[in-house]
């Protein structure tokens, strides 16, 4: 090493608060076996490269936190090998004059792939079970059986047509369902009122936020579960590299599954410096995401962690905006979504009204419930948490399909709360309704899991959350999925309540009818206007005619839902994986593509600011 590249390692170090050691290596300017091949010769000792052999008795979970582990006989005259990091490097340079000998010295990267090897099967174990050992009302197994769904069914027909029945008892039971359906549609509808509001009051007097230094920001983790995601390698390289946070503060960590040789040989032919890394998920089931994750979990060094998907294209300034926010937020502030947004309209009807979806969730929903520090829904991406609460709630269920509502679900249960990153993360919607379905039966079927696992006990769950917490999980969660169920019949009964008017009714058939077309409508304009605000906030002018395709949009999400419950009795954790790198188009360009000329000057493309509080 050079002392020009030794200068520009302190200079780096100096400017973003951390050891010249982590700058040279995450910012690429030696590479990880050259390094630590001069650590061993400071230290006089062994340099181990290639594969290792280590020793059994001492824990994969202490090897992990000591950067360290014990050698097999034979295998070097040392009876450890470590690999420091950090600080650490000089902390055991100026110990290394105490000890009779000191530790044989790998990289990270060698020492890491040794004890996956080793305890591979004890990784993959804690990623599968760990949570069902230590929090089993946690977990979604066992799940609920045939039989289960089929009485939850039926009880719900017997609901519905009771109600039906033209007596006071009926009436009544008429009167507390429809009251219940209005208070859930009024989450969505105080939503919009409150996105409105606040989208005219920002055009008033916009805030701005000051951003953390370099210096002050803490290590970031980052997580990317990948499976046969080659082709979208080169462009999350590109986003992740433009991220306006310091390298040496960065731990970037891809997970690929075993036999994935395609994707692991896209990041091979890329020259990445030390703050990438390729982890290898031992095998084991279920191949899920939220397992991959959990065998991560060990691994993370920052303060906080974020997860991302395969095809997201983040906004450069969001890890620093997100620490920002987490340094001023309280503690029982746990975890921050970022704003989702669909990027290629130009695909044809199914992505642009999945755009507007998103527009309302990401954009209308979820910064309201944040605000009123409700459970919020996380979206499986761009979601950044505090490292300790993960681990104090053991990760990622790995069982259920959709690990985000769970997880979401979790941290209400334990106290904590999430909160709106309004910061942009652009992805793709598939433009197949084949592959579509698939995967929103997958989210459906996640929605089902988490309703069994928590409401086992839910009394307990009620005073833990409260009426209207609780009222708010009854609406995201068995509420999504049973309004999906029944829409279609729904939709057909409003319709013909509307259209059929019957004379000489009496009085209670006049209020039950009343009392439908209010729900109906309601529930019209708990569709459109989230989806009309979000348009209006994302300055998506030209699909704001399409919101009133969301009525029609909707049926493909009952059929999702009617699928998702014979998957659960079938094949309850299953996992759809959502296939990515399909889009043809980019409305912003994020995705690579811009959209056709026609299509484009429809409108004005508007790309929010991320540095505003409340901005999309």
């Amino acid at each position: 090493m050079s002392l020009e590249t030794l200068g520009r390692a302190a200079t780096i170090a100096r400017r973003c608060g951390t050891d010249a050691a982590t700058a040279l290596l995450n910012e690429g300017l030696v590479s990880e076996e050259v390094f630590y091949r001069a650590l061993a010769r400071r230290l006089e000792t062994s340099f181990l490269g290639g594969t290792l052999r280590l020793a059994e008795g001492v824990s994969h979970a202490r090897c992990f936190a000591a950067d360290a582990a014990p050698l097999a006989c034979g295998e070097a005259p040392e009876r450890i090998v470590a690999a420091p990091r950090g600080i650490a490097v000089a902390g055991l340079i100026a110990a290394s004059a105490r000890l009779a000998r000191p530790p044989a010295i790998t990289t990270p990267t060698a020492l890491r792939q040794a004890l996956f090897a080793r305890h591979g099967a004890a990784i993959a174990e804690d990623a599968s079970e760990a949570l069902r050992r230590r929090r089993p009302e946690w977990s979604c197994r066992p799940g609920p059986q045939a039989i289960d769904l089929a009485l939850v069914g039926i009880g719900l027909a017997l609901v519905i047509l009771l109600s039906r029945l033209p007596t006071m008892s009926g009436f009544l039971l008429f009167a507390f369902v429809q009251g219940l359906m209005l208070a859930l549609l009024t989450f969505r509808l105080a939503a919009a009122a409150m996105g409105a509001t606040e989208m005219m009051r920002r055009e008033v007097s916009p805030t701005q936020s000051v951003l953390l230094t370099d210096e002050a920001l803490p290590t970031y983790t980052i997580l990317v579960a990948l499976y046969r995601e080659a082709k979208v390698v080169p462009r999350l390289l590109g986003a992740l590299r433009r991220l306006d946070y310091p390298a040496a503060k960065l731990d970037i960590k891809f997970l690929l599954e075993a036999d994935d040789r395609e994707t692991a040989a896209a990041f091979q032919a890329a020259s990445l410096p030390a703050r990438f890394e390729i982890v290898t998920v031992p095998e084991g089931m279920p191949r899920t995401k939220p397992r991959a994750l959990n065998a991560a979990l060990p691994l993370a060094r920052g303060e906080h962690l974020v997860v991302y998907d395969a095809e997201d294209v983040i906004a450069p300034e969001q890890l620093r905006l997100a620490a920002t926010m987490f340094a001023s937020a309280p503690v029982s502030t746990a975890c921050l979504q970022g704003r989702l947004v669909i990027d290629n309209h130009g695909d044809g009807l199914l992505p642009r009204l999945f755009a507007i979806e998103y527009a309302a969730l990401f954009d209308v929903i979820g910064p309201a419930l944040s605000a009123w520090r409700m459970l919020t829904p996380l979206g499986g991406t761009s979601t950044h948490f505090r490292t300790r609460v993960l681990r104090e709630l053991h990760g990622w269920d790995a069982w259920n399909v959709t690990e985000d509502a769970d997880l979401g679900l979790r941290m209400a249960r334990a106290g904590y709360h999430v909160g709106d990153l309004p910061s942009s993360t652009f992805e793709e919607a598939l433009a197949d309704p084949r592959k579509w379905l698939r995967q929103r039966t997958r989210w459906m079927k996640g929605f089902l899991q988490t309703t069994f696992t928590h409401g086992r006990r839910p009394l307990d769950l009620y005073r833990r959350l409260g009426a209207a917490e609780s009222l708010c999980v009854l609406a995201l969660l068995p509420g999504t999925v049973v309004s999906a169920l029944f829409y279609p019949f729904m939709l057909l009964g409003g319709l013909a309540e509307l259209v059929y008017a019957v004379e000489d009714e009496d009085s209670l058939t006049v209020v039950k009818r009343a009392a439908s077309t209010t729900v109906f409508l309601g529930g019209l304009a708990a569709m459109w206007l989230p989806g009309l605000v979000g348009c209006l906030r994302r300055g998506w002018f030209d699909l704001v005619p399409l919101v009133l395709l969301l009525p029609a949009y909707f049926l493909l999400g009952s059929l999702a839902a009617w699928l998702a419950v014979f998957e659960l009795a079938r094949h309850p954790h299953r996992w759809n994986k959502t296939e990515h790198g399909l889009a043809r188009t980019s409305r912003t360009g994020a995705l690579g593509r811009r959209q056709t000329r026609a299509v484009r000057s429809a409108s004005t493309v508007r790309p929010p600011s991320p540095l505003p509080v409340g901005s999309g």
